[in-house]
Order: structure tokens, then sequence, then C-alpha cells
């Protein structure tokens, strides 16, 4: 992906994994809760940036 340092992709690896582990569910917990899991992660994420709709 074009990173300068190892301290570059060191940030954008702990950013994107904490995003990640917000919008996808590890696999064993994969089942039909997985609709409710996803709202409720929209849901957080509108609200910490502000989005209305």
């Amino acid at each position: 992906m074009g990173f300068r340092s190892p301290g570059s992709l060191q940030r954008f690896v702990s950013i994107f994994s904490a995003l990640r582990n917000l919008f996808v569910p590890p696999r064993i917990k994969r089942s039909a809760a997985i609709h409710l899991h996803r709202i409720q992660a929209m849901a957080a994420w509108k609200t910490v940036t502000g989005t209305l709709a």
C-alpha cells in the first residue's frame, strides 16, 4: 500500500483493526444475530461521527 515507514503502517493497522472489529463480528459468533450487530455498529459509528441519516 505504499507505507513509508513501519510506524505509519503500525498506526494504520491499529486504527483499521479497531474499526474492523466493530463492524465485522468474529466467525464464531456469525449467526442470525449478525444483522443486529451491524445495525448496532452503524448506530455507534453515526453517533461518533455525528452523522444523522
